[in-house]
């Protein structure tokens, strides 16, 4: 039986540290579902199909990582996609105890599914999809902290990039 991981996240947008996790997970485990879990409690800067459109260019050529969207609670989508683990990347102490008690959560709700997680790499330990929102909205240059299609996309919606 391949071994298989749920990535969730918001993706708003992806980062060079989400894809650090997922391009290291796939060490551990032979399939990863990056899923888009929608919070209507969150404001978005990207629309979920923008979100999808970014993760899967920036994962193209992966043929071992999916991306999907789910609503709901995390742990029944975990089974049923048969997965194994739920793969969480934490940046700093401060990730923990959200972390943390997320885990708790979903081992009290399905005992199951494991929860795996990933220290993110040094180069990225600074980054966050809010920051690099932050600093874009300004004209910050995140060039190398995103792939090159969320690069142009942050410019576009901050009026830095002008489309035909």
């Amino acid at each position: 039986m391949p071994k298989i991981a749920i990535y969730p996240g918001s993706f708003d947008p992806v980062t060079n540290g989400h894809l650090d996790i997922i391009h290291r997970g796939l060490e551990i485990f032979d399939r990863i579902i990056v899923t888009i879990l929608c919070n209507p409690a969150k404001k978005s800067l990207f629309t979920v199909e923008e979100r999808v459109e970014m993760l899967k260019e920036s994962l193209a050529g992966q043929t071992s990582v999916e991306v999907d969207v789910f609503h709901g609670l995390l742990v029944d989508y975990a089974r049923q996609r048969e997965a194994d683990a739920i793969l969480r990347g934490m940046r700093a102490v401060s990730d923990f105890e959200y972390e943390f008690q997320m885990a708790l959560m979903n081992r009290k709700l399905n005992r199951d599914i494991q929860t795996v997680f990933m220290m993110t790499g040094l180069r990225w330990i600074f980054t966050s999809s809010t920051i690099i929102k932050e600093a874009a909205k300004f004209g910050g240059d995140i060039e190398d902290m995103v792939p090159p299609l969320v690069n142009r996309k942050l410019k576009e919606k901050n009026g830095f990039l002008h489309t035909p």
